[in-house]
């Protein structure tokens, strides 16, 4: 018996039990392959029934919706003046604007106006303490009474003297001496008077009055105060608001045609706006341009006149000006809302003979109201879209129909159905960056 105890095992078993770990490791990748043969096989016939069932791909033309016509709204450009206008920030300022200031120093006694109130020339403003000029003037009165009689006692001994040297009884030199007397009292009351006369216009001066006509402004002293002629506020402000005027300024690339414009002999319209360019203030016309031209800005500044009869412009007011320097004729005309930028620019869709569409680009120039006019790109009669163009390509197919969604002369039957320009199929997008152009230059 073995050391172990154990006793040996028997031979014949052992063949058994070393080919049952062999059995266990041959079945199993067959178990694999078959079950990737089944998923395979379920696959194919998932998919290609799904094949079976699918519609076929639409032909080009039938039912593509790339293929569709879209309905648009289109005018044909046209041949027309347009009017050209420079539009301008100016502001308004007064004809002509004064401070009234005292001339003369005194104690101010009275205002005679109305803050506000509207007054003429010469109207009286208000009077400053007369008295001390009063009294300067006496005074300057009594002087000249007193060189008055001076030169009058000196006359009568010139006209003595006189006689007593065609008696031989004085010298030549006694009459001379009296001559240059005579003259120099005749200047002493040269001076009298002028003093009388600066008395009178001080004494005038005390009474203050309107320099132009105009309107008042706020009072900017009150009675009681003493006032001078240095004062800076002066007592009141006059502007005259009627007629008024508007300076602005304009590019000095644009001072040519304007220019231009004056030669005709016509005179210029110029229009004033508000601040949102949507009520129309005034109607005037151009009155000077300025001498020179600003070298910081490279603009020239115009004045404009405007009767200003309901009081709409006002002092320091901000305006919006539009002035009218040209009219061209026979310039091809299309409405704005055709105008596109994107691109290729600035440009239009044209409808061609074949009712599709190609884009143009074109130039524009002056624009007036919801008309532009085109330099270059199309002519007069070309068919431009202004409606629907979010989903135009080049070469796309349209059908033209009315603002009111009514198939227009000559387009396929069925477009009222589609609604207006706006509505469109799905599966053309808008090119990239196509934006709507909303005029101006």
């Amino acid at each position: 018996m073995p050391p172990n105890d154990q006793p040996s095992a028997d031979p014949r078993l052992a063949p058994a039990l070393d080919e049952e770990p062999v059995h266990r490791h041959r079945w199993w990748p067959w178990a694999v392959a078959a079950g990737m043969l089944v998923a395979a096989g379920a696959g194919y016939w998932y998919w290609s029934g799904r094949s079976a069932d699918a519609p076929a791909a639409p032909e080009r033309g039938k039912g593509d919706p790339s293929a569709r016509a879209l309905p648009v709204v289109a005018v044909p450009a046209r041949k027309g003046s347009i009017d050209v206008y420079l539009n301008a920030l100016g502001t308004v300022t007064p004809r002509n604007m004064v401070v009234v200031k005292p001339r003369v120093d005194g104690q101010l006694m009275r205002v005679a106006f109305d803050e506000g109130q509207v007054v003429k020339a010469g109207a009286l403003l208000a009077e400053i303490d007369p008295r001390p000029f009063q009294v300067q003037l006496a005074q300057a009165e009594g002087q000249m009474a007193k060189d008055q009689a001076l030169l009058k006692n000196a006359q009568v001994d010139l006209e003595r003297y006189r006689t007593l040297l065609s008696q031989d009884s004085i010298s030549k030199q006694q009459v001379d001496t009296q001559e240059a007397l005579v003259r120099q009292y005749q200047g002493t009351i040269q001076a009298d008077q002028a003093a009388i006369d600066s008395a009178r216009l001080q004494l005038t001066y005390s009474r203050v009055t309107a320099p132009i006509s105009g309107t008042v402004g706020l009072r900017q002293v009150d009675p009681g105060n003493v006032v001078h002629a240095a004062d800076a506020n002066g007592i009141v402000v006059i502007a005259q608001l009627q007629p008024i005027g508007v300076v602005f300024p304009v590019p000095e690339d644009n001072l040519p045609r304007i220019r231009r414009r004056i030669a005709t002999g016509e005179a210029v319209a110029v229009e004033a706006w508000d601040r949102d360019q949507k009520v129309k203030l005034a109607a005037g016309k151009l009155l000077t341009i300025d001498n020179q031209i600003d070298t910081t800005t490279g603009t020239v500044k115009l004045k404009a006149e405007f009767a200003n009869t309901d009081l709409a412009l006002f002092p320091n007011q901000f305006v919006n000006i539009r002035m009218l320097v040209e009219t061209l004729q026979d310039a091809t005309l299309v409405p704005s809302a055709a105008i596109l930028r994107g691109a290729p620019g600035t440009f239009v869709y044209v409808v061609k003979e074949d009712k599709s569409v190609t884009v143009a680009p074109v130039k524009i120039g002056p624009v007036q109201g919801e008309t532009t006019a085109i330099t270059t790109g199309i002519s007069p009669g070309d068919v431009v879209v202004v409606d629907g163009t979010d989903k135009l390509r080049e070469g796309a197919k349209v059908e033209l129909v009315t603002r009111e969604a009514q198939p227009a002369p000559g387009s396929a039957p069925g477009a009222s159905k589609r609604g207006q320009g706006g509505q469109r199929p799905p599966g053309s997008g808008p090119p990239t960056g196509q934006r709507r152009d909303k005029g101006g230059f």
